[in-house]
């Protein structure tokens, strides 16, 4: 597995927790039970979706660790020695890092609106 497709499966997969665990709770959060009550009816799954919640999330977290790990050995591989190639390099390297640090984020925020905030109030 290379470093993009790790990345892409890492924002995918935490994506996915944004989904079907977050959105619930930011919409009663904010007082739109009604608007989530008629978002059910036309995406039924996200119910479905719910139900799996701490698996999606486990899977979302052990995704987010193997992008992590081949995002950090990929980093520090050497880049071609030709400048075209090695600027292009680099640029996909900070271009991968962004995306695992944007698919963290987006896992961060679900986790604790799932998890944390439902607890608080």
């Amino acid at each position: 597995m290379n470093d993009k497709s790790a990345n892409i499966i890492s924002l995918f997969a935490s994506s996915s927790t944004l989904i079907c665990c977050a959105l619930p709770s930011l919409f009663v959060l904010v007082g739109a039970g009604a608007s989530f009550a008629s978002l059910i009816t036309i995406f039924p799954f996200l119910v479905t979706l719910s139900k799996y919640k701490i698996y999606i999330t486990l899977f979302a977290l052990f995704a987010l660790i193997i992008a992590g790990v081949i995002n950090y050995r990929t980093y520090h591989l050497p880049c071609p020695v030709d400048p075209a190639l090695g600027a292009t390099c680099m640029a996909q390297r900070k271009r991968s890092r962004y995306l695992y640090y944007a698919s963290t984020a987006v896992f961060l925020f679900a986790t604790i609106f799932t998890y944390i905030i439902p607890r608080i109030i």
